[in-house]
């Protein structure tokens, strides 16, 4: 049995959830999200929240229950504060830009510059005194995690000096070099 999802899921005021079916919509003062539930679940709408339960007690519904309950928070958590990640760019003459709105270009130590798409919906901010920090936000989770995570990608941190491009707080275990 799944303890995370046996909770209802709590609806703050200043937030409207509905739920047709299997999806799941959640409009916020950031915005609307919605969510399409697997069909081994079922979701829904009591006074407590929204409750997730099991069609049938299978080990793949078992399995999507916990889950199902968790991007719903997500989708609540998204509309009300949002989501934001934050890289650094370490290395000598390292640094990001933005062209335009919808395209981060970093300098990476490669030959030619690293381009980056920006979907709909997700926000990119380049700060720092050495345009080393590149800021992804958005309310939705999983656009976010994913922009930032192709973004450390393009040029992860070697062990050697630790060069790269970093998650702000990360640690990288760095090696000591040949010795003679």
């Amino acid at each position: 049995m799944s303890r995370i999802g046996k909770k209802p899921v709590a609806i703050p005021s200043g937030v409207t959830a509905a739920v047709s079916g299997q999806k799941v919509t959640v409009k916020g003062p950031k915005g609307e999200l919605s969510f399409t539930c697997p069909e081994q679940t079922k979701v829904a709408k009591t006074e407590s929240g929204i409750e997730v339960g099991l069609v049938e007690d299978t080990q793949t519904a078992r399995a999507m229950w916990g889950m199902t309950r968790t991007q719903i928070v997500n989708l609540i958590e998204g509309v009300t504060k949002g989501y934001s990640q934050t890289l650094e760019i370490h290395g000598v003459g390292f640094r990001a830009a933005m062209k335009g709105k919808d395209v981060l270009q970093l300098q990476v130590g490669f030959s030619h510059d690293v381009l980056h798409k920006v979907p709909a919906g997700v926000d990119v901010k380049v700060g720092g005194a050495k345009q080393e920090l590149v800021t992804v936000s958005g309310i939705d989770k999983q656009k976010v995690g994913q922009l930032a995570a192709e973004i450390r990608a393009s040029r992860p941190p070697e062990p050697y000096q630790g060069k790269g491009v970093r998650y702000q707080g990360e640690y990288i275990h760095r090696k000591e070099g040949k010795k003679k």
